[in-house]
C-alpha cells in the first residue's frame, strides 16, 4: 500500500488501476513480476493464485514508470514494493532511507502533527520532472 501510494504522489497517477481483482493482480504482475517461491515464499501452494493461470511476466525497470524518482526513490520503491512482507523495508525503517536524505536531519525530530513544511529547510518551488538526492543545506 505505502509503495502505491509513494508511486502514486511521484506520478499523479494510481499505480494499479484495475477494475476487478484479475485485472489488478494482470497490472501488478506485468510490473513488479510473477511471484514465485523466491520472491513469496509459499505463492504456489495458494489455490486461489494458481487458478487464474497467471503468465510468469518479468519485472520492468520502475525508472520507466517513475522518471522523477532518483536512485534512492527508486531503490526505496522497489523495497515497499516487494512481495514477502518479511523482506519489505518496515514503517520504522523507511524514514531512514537514503531516499530522505535531501530532506535534512530535522524531518526526523518533527512532531507527528508538525507539517513538514514548518521546517526552514524544506520549501515549496515549482517541480522541475526530477528530483535531486543531493541534501543542500541552508
Amino acid at each position: 500500500g505505502v509503495g502505491c501510494i509513494m508511486f502514486e504522489m511521484a506520478t499523479g497517477r494510481p499505480m494499479f488501476p484495475g477494475a476487478t481483482v484479475k485485472e489488478e493482480l494482470h497490472l501488478i504482475f506485468r510490473l513488479v513480476g510473477t511471484p514465485t517461491e523466491e520472491t513469496w515464499p509459499g505463492i504456489s501452494s495458494n489455490e486461489e493464485f494458481r487458478s487464474y493461470l497467471f503468465p510468469q511476466y518479468r519485472p520492468q525497470a520502475l525508472i520507466n514508470h517513475v522518471p522523477r524518482l532518483d536512485t534512492e526513490g527508486i531503490d526505496m520503491l522497489t523495497a515497499l514494493l516487494l512481495y514477502d512482507n518479511r523482506s519489505r523495508v518496515s514503517a520504522e525503517a523507511s524514514p531512514r532511507y537514503p531516499y530522505f536524505t535531501s530532506l535534512g536531519n530535522n524531518i526526523h525530530n518533527l512532531a507527528d502533527t508538525a507539517s513538514v513544511f514548518s521546517l526552514k529547510e524544506l520549501q515549496l518551488q515549482k517541480d522541475p520532472g526530477h528530483r535531486s538526492s543531493v541534501f543542500q543545506p541552508l
